[in-house]
Protein backbone atom coordinates (compact mmCIF):
# COMPACT_ATOMS: atom_id res chain seq x y z
CA UNK A 1 0.00 0.00 0.00
CA UNK A 2 1.49 3.35 -0.86
CA UNK A 3 2.39 5.58 2.06
CA UNK A 4 0.22 8.58 2.49
CA UNK A 5 2.05 11.81 1.55
CA UNK A 6 3.30 13.86 4.48
CA UNK A 7 2.06 17.37 4.80
CA UNK A 8 4.62 19.88 3.42
CA UNK A 9 6.00 22.19 6.18
CA UNK A 10 6.78 25.63 4.60
CA UNK A 11 9.62 27.52 6.23
CA UNK A 12 8.47 30.94 7.47
CA UNK A 13 10.50 33.99 6.38
CA UNK A 14 9.83 37.57 7.52
CA UNK A 15 8.97 40.09 4.89
CA UNK A 16 11.92 42.13 3.62
CA UNK A 17 11.95 45.82 4.57
CA UNK A 18 11.47 48.21 1.75
CA UNK A 19 14.69 49.57 0.25
CA UNK A 20 15.73 52.95 1.59
CA UNK A 21 15.25 55.75 -0.81
CA UNK A 22 18.50 57.08 -2.29
CA UNK A 23 19.50 60.56 -1.13
CA UNK A 24 20.26 62.95 -3.86
CA UNK A 25 24.00 63.24 -4.51
CA UNK A 26 24.00 67.06 -4.20
CA UNK A 27 22.46 66.90 -0.72
CA UNK A 28 25.08 64.45 0.49
CA UNK A 29 27.88 66.63 -0.85
CA UNK A 30 26.43 69.71 0.89
CA UNK A 31 26.23 67.90 4.24
CA UNK A 32 29.87 66.84 3.94
CA UNK A 33 31.06 70.40 3.20
CA UNK A 34 29.13 71.86 6.17
CA UNK A 35 30.52 69.22 8.52
CA UNK A 36 34.08 69.95 7.35
CA UNK A 37 33.63 73.70 7.88
CA UNK A 38 32.26 73.23 11.42
CA UNK A 39 35.20 70.99 12.32
CA UNK A 40 37.72 73.52 10.97
CA UNK A 41 36.22 76.42 12.96
CA UNK A 42 36.20 74.38 16.15
CA UNK A 43 39.85 73.42 15.67
CA UNK A 44 40.82 77.12 15.12
CA UNK A 45 39.04 78.28 18.29
CA UNK A 46 40.56 75.71 20.61
CA UNK A 47 44.08 76.08 19.21
CA UNK A 48 46.61 77.50 21.77
CA UNK A 49 46.70 81.31 21.84
CA UNK A 50 43.49 81.66 19.74
CA UNK A 51 40.34 83.30 21.03
CA UNK A 52 41.96 84.18 24.37
CA UNK A 53 43.53 87.44 25.56
CA UNK A 54 47.35 87.24 25.73
CA UNK A 55 48.73 86.57 29.16
CA UNK A 56 50.50 89.53 30.79
CA UNK A 57 54.29 89.64 30.47
CA UNK A 58 56.02 88.91 33.74
CA UNK A 59 59.53 89.51 34.98
CA UNK A 60 61.32 87.83 37.84
CA UNK A 61 62.41 89.94 40.76
CA UNK A 62 66.03 88.86 41.41
CA UNK A 63 66.00 89.55 45.14
CA UNK A 64 62.78 87.74 46.05
CA UNK A 65 62.09 85.40 43.16
CA UNK A 66 58.47 86.61 42.98
CA UNK A 67 56.85 87.14 39.60
CA UNK A 68 56.07 90.79 38.90
CA UNK A 69 53.35 91.61 36.41
CA UNK A 70 54.20 94.33 33.91
CA UNK A 71 51.37 96.80 33.45
CA UNK A 72 51.18 99.40 30.67
CA UNK A 73 52.26 102.95 31.49
CA UNK A 74 49.37 105.32 32.17
CA UNK A 75 48.48 107.72 29.37
CA UNK A 76 49.45 111.37 29.73
CA UNK A 77 46.68 113.84 30.13
CA UNK A 78 46.05 115.76 26.92
CA UNK A 79 45.96 119.05 28.80
CA UNK A 80 49.39 118.67 30.44
CA UNK A 81 52.57 119.94 28.71
CA UNK A 82 54.26 117.13 26.84
CA UNK A 83 57.79 116.18 27.96
CA UNK A 84 60.67 115.95 25.53
CA UNK A 85 62.79 112.74 25.27
CA UNK A 86 65.19 114.31 27.81
CA UNK A 87 62.36 114.90 30.30
CA UNK A 88 62.11 118.68 29.75
CA UNK A 89 58.72 120.33 29.47
CA UNK A 90 58.17 121.55 25.94
CA UNK A 91 57.06 125.06 25.03
CA UNK A 92 53.41 124.71 24.02
CA UNK A 93 52.72 128.22 22.71
CA UNK A 94 54.54 131.50 22.09
CA UNK A 95 53.69 134.60 24.11
CA UNK A 96 52.02 137.56 22.42
CA UNK A 97 54.44 139.16 19.90
CA UNK A 98 55.05 142.35 21.91
CA UNK A 99 53.86 140.96 25.22
CA UNK A 100 57.13 139.37 26.38
CA UNK A 101 59.11 142.64 26.58
CA UNK A 102 58.40 144.99 29.48
CA UNK A 103 57.06 148.38 28.48
CA UNK A 104 59.76 150.12 30.52
CA UNK A 105 62.50 148.16 28.76
CA UNK A 106 61.10 148.99 25.33
CA UNK A 107 60.84 152.70 26.18
CA UNK A 108 64.43 152.78 27.46
CA UNK A 109 65.95 150.91 24.52
CA UNK A 110 63.90 152.70 21.82
CA UNK A 111 62.38 155.90 23.24
CA UNK A 112 59.05 156.89 21.70
CA UNK A 113 58.89 153.67 19.71
CA UNK A 114 55.97 152.53 17.58
CA UNK A 115 55.09 148.84 17.69
CA UNK A 116 54.52 146.63 14.65
CA UNK A 117 53.71 143.00 15.15
CA UNK A 118 52.63 139.82 13.37
CA UNK A 119 51.69 136.40 14.72
CA UNK A 120 50.68 132.86 13.85
CA UNK A 121 50.89 129.61 15.80
CA UNK A 122 54.61 129.01 15.07
CA UNK A 123 56.13 132.46 14.37
CA UNK A 124 55.80 135.85 16.06
CA UNK A 125 57.58 139.12 15.33
CA UNK A 126 57.56 142.44 17.12
CA UNK A 127 59.41 145.56 15.96
CA UNK A 128 59.88 148.75 17.97
CA UNK A 129 60.80 151.57 15.57
CA UNK A 130 62.00 154.95 16.79
CA UNK A 131 60.10 158.01 15.64
CA UNK A 132 63.26 160.14 16.02
CA UNK A 133 65.78 158.04 14.11
CA UNK A 134 65.37 155.63 11.21
CA UNK A 135 68.43 153.68 12.37
CA UNK A 136 67.27 152.90 15.89
CA UNK A 137 64.99 149.91 16.28
CA UNK A 138 64.46 146.70 18.22
CA UNK A 139 63.14 143.48 16.72
CA UNK A 140 62.09 140.23 18.46
CA UNK A 141 61.46 137.13 16.36
CA UNK A 142 60.36 133.80 17.90
CA UNK A 143 60.02 130.42 16.17
CA UNK A 144 58.18 127.52 17.78
CA UNK A 145 58.37 123.86 16.75
CA UNK A 146 55.09 122.70 18.24
CA UNK A 147 54.70 119.10 19.49
CA UNK A 148 51.42 118.88 17.54
CA UNK A 149 53.21 119.63 14.26
CA UNK A 150 56.34 117.46 14.46
CA UNK A 151 57.39 114.23 16.22
CA UNK A 152 60.81 115.76 17.07
CA UNK A 153 60.26 119.38 18.18
CA UNK A 154 63.52 119.77 20.10
CA UNK A 155 65.62 118.27 17.30
CA UNK A 156 63.92 120.55 14.76
CA UNK A 157 64.62 123.60 16.93
CA UNK A 158 68.25 122.51 17.26
CA UNK A 159 68.50 122.27 13.47
CA UNK A 160 67.08 125.77 13.00
CA UNK A 161 69.43 127.19 15.63
CA UNK A 162 72.43 125.55 13.92
CA UNK A 163 71.31 127.05 10.61
CA UNK A 164 71.20 130.53 12.24
CA UNK A 165 74.72 130.05 13.56
CA UNK A 166 75.98 128.89 10.16
CA UNK A 167 74.30 131.85 8.46
CA UNK A 168 75.99 134.29 10.84
CA UNK A 169 79.38 132.72 10.20
CA UNK A 170 78.98 132.88 6.42
CA UNK A 171 77.09 136.16 6.09
CA UNK A 172 78.04 138.51 3.25
CA UNK A 173 75.36 141.17 3.79
CA UNK A 174 76.83 142.25 7.13
CA UNK A 175 80.35 142.91 8.27
CA UNK A 176 80.94 140.80 11.35
CA UNK A 177 82.81 142.59 14.11
CA UNK A 178 82.45 139.88 16.77
CA UNK A 179 80.64 136.52 16.78
CA UNK A 180 80.87 134.08 19.68
CA UNK A 181 79.00 131.39 21.55
CA UNK A 182 77.34 132.54 24.76
CA UNK A 183 76.48 130.73 27.99
CA UNK A 184 73.77 131.27 30.58
CA UNK A 185 70.93 132.07 28.18
CA UNK A 186 68.56 129.21 27.33
CA UNK A 187 69.88 125.81 26.30
CA UNK A 188 72.34 127.41 23.84
CA UNK A 189 72.96 130.90 22.49
CA UNK A 190 75.36 133.14 20.58
CA UNK A 191 76.12 136.89 20.38
CA UNK A 192 76.72 138.70 17.12
CA UNK A 193 77.84 142.31 16.70
CA UNK A 194 77.84 143.49 13.10
CA UNK A 195 77.71 146.50 10.82
CA UNK A 196 75.27 146.62 7.91
CA UNK A 197 77.04 147.01 4.59
CA UNK A 198 75.92 150.20 2.87
CA UNK A 199 74.07 151.48 5.97
CA UNK A 200 75.42 153.67 8.80
CA UNK A 201 74.18 151.23 11.46
CA UNK A 202 75.55 148.69 13.89
CA UNK A 203 73.46 145.80 15.24
CA UNK A 204 73.79 143.77 18.40
CA UNK A 205 72.03 140.40 18.06
CA UNK A 206 71.30 137.64 20.58
CA UNK A 207 70.01 134.28 19.37
CA UNK A 208 69.06 131.54 21.80
CA UNK A 209 67.24 128.22 21.86
CA UNK A 210 65.01 127.19 24.74
CA UNK A 211 63.92 123.57 24.26
CA UNK A 212 61.74 123.64 21.11
CA UNK A 213 61.73 127.43 20.57
CA UNK A 214 64.35 129.68 18.95
CA UNK A 215 64.37 133.45 19.59
CA UNK A 216 66.41 136.18 17.88
CA UNK A 217 66.63 139.69 19.37
CA UNK A 218 68.26 142.42 17.27
CA UNK A 219 69.00 145.97 18.41
CA UNK A 220 70.16 148.59 15.89
CA UNK A 221 71.45 152.13 16.22
CA UNK A 222 73.39 154.59 14.12
CA UNK A 223 77.11 153.99 13.90
CA UNK A 224 79.43 156.63 15.24
CA UNK A 225 83.13 156.99 15.80
CA UNK A 226 83.03 157.30 19.59
CA UNK A 227 84.41 154.14 21.14
CA UNK A 228 83.65 151.05 19.04
CA UNK A 229 84.15 148.76 22.03
CA UNK A 230 81.75 150.73 24.22
CA UNK A 231 79.15 150.80 21.44
CA UNK A 232 79.47 147.03 20.96
CA UNK A 233 78.92 146.27 24.65
CA UNK A 234 75.96 148.66 24.90
CA UNK A 235 74.21 147.18 21.85
CA UNK A 236 74.74 143.60 22.99
CA UNK A 237 73.65 144.45 26.55
CA UNK A 238 70.34 145.89 25.26
CA UNK A 239 69.74 142.83 23.09
CA UNK A 240 70.55 140.44 25.93
CA UNK A 241 68.24 142.14 28.43
CA UNK A 242 65.33 141.87 26.01
CA UNK A 243 66.24 138.24 25.26
CA UNK A 244 66.12 137.37 28.96
CA UNK A 245 62.67 138.87 29.31
CA UNK A 246 61.45 136.80 26.36
CA UNK A 247 63.04 133.69 27.87
CA UNK A 248 61.18 134.28 31.15
CA UNK A 249 57.89 134.54 29.20
CA UNK A 250 58.58 131.21 27.48
CA UNK A 251 59.01 129.43 30.81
Amino acid sequence: MPRPSEPFQRVYSAPEPPAAARRPRRLALLVAVVAFAVAAVAAFLIAPGRGNAPAPRTSRAPETGRALETTPAPETSSGAPEPSPTGQRLVQALPAPCGAVRKGTARRVVPGARERQSQNSTLTTCTYASTASAWRWLRVEAHLYAPANTPSPVEDAEGYYDAQWAQARGSTLERTITLARHTGLGDESFRWFKADRGQPTVVGQMTFRERNAVVTVSYSEQASGDGAERRREACLANAEQVAREVLAALR
